[in-house]
């Protein structure tokens, strides 16, 4: 066939109803799926490049050896596209005036940053400005806290080392401060080139070099394959992704946008299932006649397949001719929302899964019951239903799911998601299979009259397949979409809950014991409570069931905990965001054991009973692993891999002490008395950082909603197809009862009612289902804990049940607009 005739074949087809529901299911399946694959793909690239700065850059390599980073490396960085920056960090006395304090030291290049902007004042009272450059050479910009301390302003000059350098500016925020507990001292930002005549940096030093990188993601990877086999055990690889305040909400995020793709390729997959199926009913005289005509059964099935593969590229190219401006439509309100630039970008990949569900819908679910009527004999197509009370429909369902299956994984590559989602559609199934044996015996029993109730009811007796099928698709939607909307709802109220107001913002590090009361006694003179304290103790993991560490570890595996010290505490009870996964918390009168934080375990191998050896100081200490428990990394309070019992192992060792307290902005100034009466006790504030968290957490729920939106127009969509699938039928109902005398009323009031009752049933059953999907969605893959939806859930089938409603009732328009006798001539 060439292209011209295939071109009149669409034309000809297109004037067939049925035809113009499938193909205009299929462009819109195909619309819905490419809209939702770009953006989703975008938000997630956006949100990345923003939770970005909070380490300045893409990537960080960080060195902890004392050795700068060899500079061939940036340069190779550099020739495959990359942006480069350098960074030295090191503590050091800052004098300025007659006054001395130990500070952190940040010295960094012109480049930096590479993502994210350096805030900073002119001086305490002036607007903050946000700068993508650090200090020039000469210059140093100093904590607002330091200034105070040193009772220095702008302008003034401060001595490291042999090196004097004038104060431009305040300090206030860097994009990459305080990411870790490592930044105790208040800090200093100055130029990398004037860090070798300070004279500070010796042989033998705690220096860290830090290199940052930041370009396209594949040029990242190239480089990362090129660097790793010259990576030395000191050297540290990192992302956005391992940082533990932050890691856990992006992966949320991007689940959940694997979540909203999945189910928009399913409620596509609906959508086509339906418009197909209408159009294979309707084809059996059309077969049939064929068949007469001395067809054979492969040349009908040939020639099927041509028609089908011609909508399948028409239907392909039209959705996205529609996706496109959409997307570009919802890219630019995206960047008005998210209040900044992002750039317009067609990720083809993405479009894989929207163009792969227009021809596994069509050749999974249009053509396998037109591939059945070319085996039943001409008369039999002539005088029965196509497909009822035939064995090879089975075939036809099994394909259906397998199909279903195959393009949720091909977009998620999630086990567990799809598990969810076609276990979830599975109870739906054979609850509907029992629905409906229970729907027979109700209803049977119900006589027709002039009630509008009556009437509902018979109708959907009369129509009992035609009805369970809707509500069967009604239910599918409604449970795709709710369970969007209920995993919607626990994200947002897990992130509420992880930071919540007064959430604590500030540390105090290495409390002697004996001075950890008095802490506790100026912050309650001051009226801010400190949380819970914890002693900690420097170690290292150096031992597994008698074995090095290194040995029984895999070289491959990346386990950055132990390439340094880790801090150890005791604790008597388990603090209240700790859950026990395996094992039990220590008894009360117990001595011996450690439990270990779940991720590390698993990254190790360990397993409840296997011995954990330690080295602190000079000692060494085993002890056997009694339980495995999930720490909440992002609440911003003292976190631990390792904990002991009071009494244990740690008994006797030296130890200071750690804990967090909130201090709102406006009593600051308590900060500096604290620290003249405790100049011991490190001082780390961390509001800016929650801050930060805070503002990623508010673009995702944005985003979040983005995809709810596109997701909820699709499932209208898809209960437009349903009812306008059965919409000839109906319409012929109608205009019989009108032509028998039927008062309008009364017909608006049943059907009304009829489809009412079938969103109702519909939405109780799609709520189910997905509370039964949410439960192990929520349990498995975004790592919180079950709880029921019922302030979400009960409206949803009140809202099904009135939006069904309103779609019978257009339905209803032409049998009330028409003449009923011109209305059944157009119908026939």
């Amino acid at each position: 066939m060439s292209a011209s005739q295939k071109l009149g074949s669409v034309r000809r087809d297109w004037r067939q109803r049925d035809v113009k529901v499938v193909l205009s299911a299929l462009i819109i399946a195909v619309a819905t799926v490419a809209i939702i694959a770009l953006f989703a793909n975008q938000l997630q690239r956006t949100l990345i490049t923003s939770a970005s700065s909070f380490l300045a850059a893409d990537r960080q390599l960080e060195a902890e050896h004392g050795k700068p980073i060899p500079a061939e490396w940036r340069e190779e960085a550099r020739n495959r596209g990359l942006e480069t920056a350098r960074m030295v960090e090191f503590s050091t006395m800052l004098s300025g005036g007659d006054r001395f304090q130990l500070v952190s030291i940040k010295a960094v290049s012109d480049e930096y940053p590479l993502r994210g902007q350096v805030e900073v004042q002119q001086d305490t009272d002036s607007d903050r400005q946000l700068l993508e450059r650090g200090p020039r050479p000469g210059q140093a910009w100093l904590n607002p806290r330091l200034m105070r301390l040193l009772e220095v302003q702008v302008g003034d000059t401060v001595d490291v080392g042999n090196l004097q350098l004038t104060v431009s500016g305040l300090l206030v925020r860097e994009p990459d401060g305080g990411f870790n507990l490592g930044g105790l001292a208040p800090r200093v930002m100055m130029h990398a080139d004037d860090v070798a005549a300070t004279g500070v940096i010796q042989e033998g030093s705690r220096v860290e070099y830090v290199n940052l990188f930041a370009g396209d993601e594949a040029a990242l990877e190239g480089f990362y394959q090129w660097l790793e086999p010259r990576l030395e055990p000191s050297h540290e690889w990192e992302s956005i992704r391992d940082g533990e305040a932050l890691s856990e909400s992006l992966q949320r995020a991007e689940r959940f946008l694997l979540l909203g793709g999945s189910i928009a390729v399913l409620l596509a997959s609906v959508a086509v299932a339906v418009a197909s199926r209408q159009f294979a009913v309707g084809q059996r005289d059309t077969v049939a006649l064929l068949k007469t005509l001395g067809l054979s059964s492969r040349r009908i099935g040939q020639m099927y397949l041509v028609r089908l593969s011609v909508w399948g590229i028409v239907g392909m190219a039209g959705g996205l001719l529609v996706a496109l401006p959409v997307y570009a439509f919802l890219n630019g309100l995206m960047a008005r929302v998210l209040e900044q630039e992002v750039p317009f970008t067609v990720d083809l990949p993405s479009l894989a899964p929207a163009l792969a569900t227009a021809v596994v819908s069509l050749f999974a679910f249009a053509y396998p019951p037109i591939r059945r009527l070319r085996h039943v004999p001409a008369m039999r197509v002539l005088r029965s239903q196509p497909g009822e009370a035939d064995s090879r429909a089975w075939g036809d369902i099994a394909i259906a799911v397998v199909a279903v299956f195959g393009l949720v994984w091909l977009y998620a590559r999630e086990v567990m998601l799809v598990v969810a989602l076609i276990g979830g559609l599975v109870a739906l199934l054979g609850i509907l299979a029992l629905l409906g044996w229970l729907l027979l015996l109700a209803l049977r029993r119900v006589t027709g009259g002039g009630n509008a109730w009556r009437l509902a009811l018979v109708g959907l007796y009369r129509h009992r397949r035609a009805s369970l099928s809707q509500i069967a698709v009604f239910a599918m939607t409604l449970m795709l979409a709710s369970t969007l909307i209920l995993v919607r709802s626990s994200l947002l109220a897990d992130w509420q809950a992880q930071l919540p107001e007064q959430t604590p913002n500030h540390f105090l590090i290495n409390i002697a014991p004996e001075t950890v009361d008095e802490v506790e006694a100026f912050w309650d003179q001051q009226g801010q409570g400190l949380d819970t304290l914890y002693p900690m103790v420097r170690g290292r993991l150096t031992e597994i069931n008698g074995q090095p560490v290194r040995q029984v570890v895999s070289k491959d595996d990346s386990v950055n905990a132990l390439n340094r010290e880790l801090n150890l505490t005791w604790m008597e009870s388990l603090p209240e965001d700790n859950r026990i996964v395996d094992g039990d918390w220590f008894a009360n009168d117990q001595a011996e054991g450690v439990s270990v934080e779940a991720e590390l375990a698993a990254e190790l191998g360990v397993e409840l009973g296997d011995v954990l050896g330690f080295t602190i100081g000079s000692q060494t200490i085993a002890e056997p692993v009694t339980s495995i428990r999930t720490v909440q990394w992002e609440s911003m309070k003292p976190n631990f891999y390792m904990a002991f019992p009071p009494g244990g192992a740690l008994e006797g060792l030296p130890a200071t002490w750690i804990t967090s307290f909130y201090l709102p902005e406006h009593r600051k100034d308590a900060l500096n008395d604290f620290t003249r009466m405790f100049p011991t006790v490190s001082l780390l504030e961390v509001d800016h950082i929650i801050e930060r968290i805070q503002a990623i957490v508010r673009q995702v729920t944005q985003a979040i909603e983005a995809i709810l939106a596109l997701i909820l127009a699709a499932s209208l969509v898809v209960m437009a197809a349903v009812v306008s699938a059965t919409l000839q039928d109906r319409q012929r109902e109608g205009a019989l009862l009108r032509t028998l005398g039927g008062r309008q009323s009364l017909l608006v009031n049943s059907t009304m009612l009829e489809f009412g009752l079938a969103g109702l049933l519909a939405g109780i059953l799609g709520v189910l289902a997905a509370e039964t999907a949410v439960w192990a969605l929520q349990y498995r893959m975004f790592g919180g804990e079950f709880r029921w939806h019922w302030q979400v859930a009960l409206p949803i089938p009140l809202i099904s049940g009135f939006v069904l409603a309103l779609l019978g009732r257009w339905q209803l328009r032409p049998v009330l607009q028409v003449s009923p006798m011109l209305l059944l001539r157009r119908l026939e």
